[in-house]
């Protein structure tokens, strides 16, 4: 066998990292651009998601620099699998003790997108870009990351193709959305020998329907936002929306929640705040249900004032009738989740609301003065 060339190493104790992916690459030049790359992304410098940055030379005038030129060929020309990169990736986060995961753990799906003007990148269109916040030009790549209370890192990632770059557009077998592409994203992280306590996701997945059935199907437990007023089926006098399922909660006061429970919550910089939470009826879901729902809230509980006698039977006492210069603040955000099993899908849903220098803000609209009762 032919003796490998060395390349200039690494800085620091980069080396000893980037020399256990040396088998993944055939030439000197290849684990040469493997180890100027990796050092660029962490390196303290403002931007590292150009070239130029990545190089160390001045923008725009620095583009012909040699340096440069060697990270273009070594991640848009060069023969070196990025899927065997990022297994082996992987294999060492797994086999380290500080950085292997635990059923405690969560798997985050989320996307990100990047602007890029033209048509003739792949995978480009016009499309929500969340990085900044409207439709524009660019290009959105569905990823997963593996998250506790210290540590986070990212697990795979997959660029989502618009329809247009398919000659049948959506009706093409390979065109696949973006919920189809988090489920098998969070398959593949299964099989790979993550474990988790369940699959994340705010509302903008949440929400579908069959994004959630894969999950079930796939036996992955799951804990979605939901929109506050994401509706479902339910008979005529029921909650219709989570907003509608928290306000027939009751509530009198902090020292009587009723059906709320207080939650200390811990930020990571350190500092704790007093939420309340509870557990909602919605249409199928429900405590005894394969799908449950919780809504939380960083406020005063919301409920719903109703008439003398209305209250439903489960309620240990009638909740007093709020004054009219104290508002009920409605909950936001809901949240579903998954199952604690693979047999069956529980549900959880979170609900918060916003306090700015005005007050309370919720984004949720208030209740109708028809359905409060006026105090005499």
């Amino acid at each position: 066998m032919t003796k490998r060339l060395p390349c200039p190493p690494a800085p620091g104790p980069l080396e000893a990292y980037a020399v256990r992916f040396d088998d993944l690459f055939g030439t000197p030049a290849q684990r040469r651009g493997f180890r100027e790359y990796l050092a660029g992304l962490l390196l303290p410098r403002d931007r590292n998601k150009t070239l130029t940055c990545l190089a160390g030379v001045e923008p725009v005038a620095g583009a012909q620099h040699a340096a440069v030129q060697r990270l273009q060929f070594f991640l848009s020309e060069s023969t070196w699998s990025q899927e065997a990169v990022n297994a082996r990736r992987l294999e060492l986060l797994l086999a380290d003790p500080a950085t292997a995961p635990h059923p405690g753990g969560v798997l985050v799906v989320d996307d990100s997108g990047d602007r890029k003007d033209g048509t003739a990148t792949a995978h480009v269109g016009k499309q929500y870009l969340g990085s900044v916040g409207k439709i524009d030009r660019g290009v959105v790549t569905v990823t997963t990351c593996w998250a506790d209370e210290r540590i986070y890192y990212p697990v795979h990632a997959c660029p989502y193709t618009p329809a247009h770059h398919f000659p049948r557009g959506k009706n093409d077998a390979g065109f696949r959305t973006k919920l189809q592409i988090a489920a098998d994203l969070a398959a593949r992280a299964k099989a790979a020998g993550l474990v988790f306590r369940a699959v994340a996701a705010d509302c903008a997945y949440g929400d579908q329907d069959s994004f959630r059935s894969d999950l079930h199907t796939a036996g992955l437990p799951f804990v979605m936002a939901l929109k506050p007023r994401h509706g479902t089926w339910a008979y005529g006098p029921d909650a219709h929306t989570p907003v509608d399922a928290a306000r027939l909660l009751t509530w009198q006061d902090a020292e009587h929640p009723g059906g709320w429970s207080r939650i200390e919550r811990t930020f990571r910089e350190g500092h704790t705040a007093t939420w309340w939470a509870a557990e909602a009826r919605l249409g199928w879901w429900g405590p005894d249900g394969n799908v449950r729902l919780v809504v939380a809230t960083a406020d005063r509980p919301p409920c719903r004032r109703r008439r003398p006698g209305t209250w439903p039977p489960t309620s240990p006492a009638r909740a007093p009738l709020a004054s009219p210069n104290r508002p009920t603040h409605p909950p936001t955000w809901p949240r579903s989740c998954g199952p604690t099993d693979c047999g069956t899908g529980s549900s959880r849903a979170t609900s918060r609301s916003r306090t700015n220098s005005a007050g309370p803000t919720s984004r949720s609209a208030p209740i109708p003065p028809s359905d409060a009762i006026r105090p005499s």
